[in-house]
């Protein structure tokens, strides 16, 4: 356990060094924190699935995030949408682009399920 974790912490600093250095570098600055956020964590949880279990098991994660990334990005979309509704209660557009991500997620994992890549 405290070996994984100290695996964790030097790989996940690592890459999230490297997605930092290349939010610095990319213009516009505000997609530094996209660069340094998911993507640096994605890769090192799917770097320790593929040392633990192997490349089956991490090619299975990689798709679930897949899944995960595609529903979050539908509910920014969503967001941006209810945000322009005037006179749209707050909780009713939070609920509704909350029942979107839970849609395309559970849509996404049916999805994997049916074509055998998960159970």
């Amino acid at each position: 356990m405290a070996t994984e974790l100290a695996i964790r912490f030097v790989v996940g600093g690592a890459i999230v060094s490297v997605f930092a250095v290349l939010g610095d570098v990319v213009r516009p600055k505000t997609l530094s924190g996209i660069f340094g956020a998911a993507p640096s964590v994605a890769l090192a949880t799917l770097a320790l699935a593929y040392a633990k279990h192997g490349g089956e098991y991490a090619s299975v994660e990689a798709r679930s995030m897949l899944v995960g990334a595609l529903a979050f990005g539908v509910y920014a979309a969503a967001c941006v949408v209810v945000a322009r509704q005037p006179g749209l209660p707050v909780w009713v557009g939070a609920a509704a682009a909350w029942a979107a991500w839970l849609v395309v997620a559970l849509a996404g994992h049916a999805a994997l399920v049916a074509s055998g890549v998960t159970s």
